[in-house]
């Protein structure tokens, strides 16, 4: 890190190290700027056959005040983890943060596919990220020919003209972020191309969520059903579901190169999202032996949890050596079989089973809400048989006679806000004393602002959600525009939320 008057610093993973005690002066800023290549209108260059790559920080006349000089090489062997997946054939999308390794996988898969599979690769390289600066590419993406992009907003077009030029088997590209960007991908895909990429997000619902983004999953969309049909599938008549085929076959979240978590069929893996509000990821894991380890994730479980459920069957093991990954064998690694790791003992409390008596809410939201969280919970057809009370707040507030009996009888009763399933879990959570740390904050932030525009649609009347950070109502913002209604954030910090409501006659 050159900075114009501070001491320059060379950052490594956990510390920083003062390379000296005089500050950076200009003259050490143009010494750097002369012996490296040209800065792109991204403020990037690079240096002849290396993988490096300098970032330019300028002042508001445009003059360079600091650089950000990074280290980079070709890793081989990162993509043994999903080698099976590479050889396939299928489009494949990377998601992970930054600096995670998604550039460096991608480069390899280049080299693995054009070098050892012999086919016809191109790489579009915008940023001289994959394949170095310099006219002659780096050494990394093996025989795959480069296509260079001038200007970052110049890579759809040369997505495009990579196919329409020069017959690849194979497309090569990194950080797919705008919507051109995303309609040029959906075009490589049609024409029979395999296309390999990365993409802005860390998760498969980060990109669902991302109205630029989602076409590459199949983009979301609303869908109003006749009351015969909401009626069979047991659903609101306002549902979401994906609008067109994902233009990729398969999705990999990478946590790291020892670890990614694979969605074989993206789009039974949405459809199952838009159903359910959750899917299942194979995880994969290199552990401390070089043993590759798969297994199903929990259903609702985080991305990084490694735990399998003993239930499960053993994972299928491959070996990859330590300070470096064997080249597979002919036998796959999904027909071998190694001995079986049992993960860390998780305590699973044992639940009483509850019978739940709803009075003047929806039961069918109810049952969603059971089936959601997996608890020993039915819903009791009188108040003879039940063991629990769950009604709303308008009822509570008039003083229900019914209500009223069953408190004289000792009767735990549970208030909602609204008639949501949200705020059903959110009650069953207290019912089972799941602690909040069950819950996915986001997840339920985002189902919330989906009942309450529902809500909207078919009643007129305006829902305030529960109070959020900024981030979070900024994706319920986003929420709301997508389905054309009106959003405003309300109340001060902490209690700040936002209010969904129809958009006026003529506004």
């Amino acid at each position: 890190m050159l900075d114009l008057g501070r001491p320059p610093e060379a950052r490594f993973p956990g510390r920083d190290l003062v390379l000296r005690s005089q500050p950076v002066t200009r003259e050490d800023l143009d010494h750097v700027i002369r012996e490296i290549g040209e800065f792109g209108d991204d403020n990037r260059a690079g240096i002849e056959r290396t993988l490096h790559r300098i970032s330019a920080i300028r002042n508001r006349q445009g003059v360079i005040i600091g650089l950000t000089c990074r280290i980079g090489r070709a890793v081989f062997g990162t993509i043994d983890i999903i080698r099976d997946i590479v050889e396939s054939g299928r489009n494949i999308l990377l998601l992970g943060r930054p600096g995670v390794g998604k550039t460096t996988m991608l480069r390899e898969i280049a080299r693995v596919l054009a070098d050892e599979f012999h086919k016809r690769v191109i790489v579009v390289d915008t940023s001289n990220e994959i394949a170095g600066d310099g006219d002659i590419p780096h050494p990394g993406i093996g025989r795959a020919r480069r296509m260079q992009v001038t200007t970052p907003t110049r890579q759809h077009a040369v997505m495009i003209e990579a196919v329409e030029n020069h017959m690849p088997e194979v497309i090569i590209v990194d950080e797919i972020g705008t919507e051109l960007e995303a309609e040029a991908a959906r075009t490589i895909a049609e024409r029979g191309v395999q296309l390999v990429g990365t993409a802005h997000g860390n998760t498969l619902e980060n990109l669902m969520l991302n109205p630029t983004l989602s076409d590459l999953v199949g983009g979301i969309q609303t869908v109003t059903l006749s009351d015969e049909e909401a009626r069979r599938r047991g659903t609101q008549k306002s549902v979401l579901e994906r609008k067109a085929p994902p233009t990729f076959d398969v999705l990999v979240e990478i946590h790291g190169w020892q670890q990614v978590s694979v969605y074989q069929n993206v789009a039974e893996t949405v459809d199952e999202i838009l159903r359910t509000g959750s899917s299942r990821a194979e995880v994969r894991m290199v552990d401390e032996q070089g043993e590759l380890k798969r297994w199903l994730a929990p259903r609702g479980s985080g991305r990084t949890d490694v735990s399998r459920p003993s239930d499960l069957p053993t994972p299928a093991s491959s070996r990859i050596g330590r300070g470096g990954f064997e080249r597979p064998r002919p036998d796959r690694s999904d027909e071998l079989r190694g001995p079986t790791v049992e993960p860390p003992a998780r305590p699973f409390p044992v639940l009483t089973p509850k019978r739940i008596y709803p009075y003047g809410i929806s039961r069918r939201r109810l049952e969603q809400a059971i089936r959601e969280l997996q608890v020993p919970a039915a819903i009791a057809n009188s108040v003879a048989e039940a063991d629990v009370v769950m009604t709303l707040k308008s009822y509570y507030r008039q003083r229900n006679p019914g209500l009223r009996e069953l408190e004289a009888r000792g009767l735990p009763v549970f208030v909602l806000k609204q008639n949501t399933v949200l705020q059903m879990e959110q009650s069953l959570g207290h019912i089972f004393d799941l602690g909040v740390a069950e819950a996915d904050p986001v997840a339920s932030a985002i189902r919330e602002a989906e009942e309450a525009i529902d809500h909207v649609l078919r009643t007129d009347e305006p829902i305030e959600l529960t109070p959020q950070n900024a981030f979070i109502r900024r994706l319920q913002h986003e929420l709301a525009e997508r389905y054309q209604v009106a959003s405003e954030s309300t109340g001060r910090e902490p209690n700040r939320r936002v209010r969904i409501f129809r958009h006026q006659a003529g506004a």
